[in-house]
């Protein structure tokens, strides 16, 4: 373990080279190396398209291919079998894949709070987690979904038990819109963000306000294989990738061009009023030690992870 630590160190330090001054490049032509996202691109992921147009992975060294995931996509499997090179996670994901003997490596965080929220209908008189008691929320299925439900009403006093949780799917948008549930489950940055532009009164209740510490939601990963035999491209791409989202956080405009440049099936106007309220949560800062302990003990506490998260060997600190 004290030579995985020893490697990480090291590519950190290459990583700071390539994002002070160099560019990170080995002489000669671009490396391809591939991204598979976590979701349809979005907001989110705006400081990779930035990266990618404004040239910052080429000059980094990197020929960068861009993948969307398709619904059979299984991306820490991928990066496991070596058929990318990186991958965006959420980090739950991340932790359970570890747990299940995947050796992958959290590089750096894309955006620095939780993005998962309890989506209320506020003309019901909702005002807060404890008052879903006897309410029907709408959940997708997935277990972090109940771990955001729990503890929400366990940070504000109330019951988990006696919430009428439905599994809905991905479909919190038109459930809550039509007022099929009282509640449901998303992403403050996308479902909220739509709700509130169709104009459906609703309350966000964000997981970090009530009972979640405030963890990095996406991270880029890799598998600790690329992390021991290309070190240089590790480095690069968390360099190029971290330059990208500082480019995003002073020139937000341009960055929502290159977003939409890239993908011209996505609505500009959602895009822009869901960057709007990511900006601030989107800094390009490496990871904290502490938040990342917080995190792994309230995924350990809720029932996300079964063992204790050792996070020196499962995320490259300081990227």
């Amino acid at each position: 373990m004290r030579g995985a630590v020893a490697l990480l160190a090291a590519v950190l330090l290459l990583a700071g080279v390539a994002g002070c001054g160099g560019d990170g490049a080995e002489p000669g032509a671009p490396k391809g190396a591939s991204l598979v996202l976590d979701f349809t691109p979005n907001a989110v992921h705006s400081g990779i398209y930035a990266a990618q147009a404004e040239g910052f992975y080429r000059e980094a060294g990197i020929d960068l291919t861009i993948h969307q995931p398709g619904e059979s996509t299984d991306a820490p499997k991928l990066l496991e079998a070596g058929r990318t090179d990186f991958a965006i996670l959420d980090i739950h994901d991340l932790g359970i894949a570890r747990e299940r003997g995947l050796q992958l490596v959290g590089l750096m965080p894309l955006v620095q709070a939780p993005l998962a929220a309890v989506i209320a209908r506020s003309d019901r008189g909702i005002e807060s987690p404890r008052e879903l008691e006897g309410r029907t929320v709408g959940v997708t299925g997935l277990p972090s979904d109940e771990a955001v439900v729990d503890s929400e009403l366990s940070a504000d006093g109330g019951d988990p038990a006696k919430v009428d949780e439905v599994t809905i799917g991905f479909n919190a948008v038109s459930s809550l819109a039509a007022g099929k549930v009282d509640a449901a489950t998303g992403f403050w940055n996308a479902e909220g963000v739509a709700l509130q532009r169709l104009g459906t009164p609703v309350r966000i209740f964000k997981v970090d306000s009530f009972g979640a510490p405030r963890y990095p939601e996406l991270i880029l990963t890799a598998s600790r294989k690329t992390v021991e035999t290309e070190p240089h491209l590790v480095a690069a791409m968390v360099a190029a990738t971290r330059r990208g989202y500082a480019f995003t956080e002073a020139h937000p405009a341009a960055a929502l061009g290159d977003l939409l440049a890239a993908d011209p099936a996505l609505e500009g106007g959602e895009q822009s009023a869901q960057l709007k309220v990511l900006l601030p949560d989107l800094h390009p800062k490496p990871f904290n030690p502490r938040v990342l302990r917080e995190w792994a003990a309230w995924d350990l506490k809720q029932g996300l992870l079964e063992e204790p998260l050792d996070i020196g060997e499962a995320f490259l600190l300081g990227g």
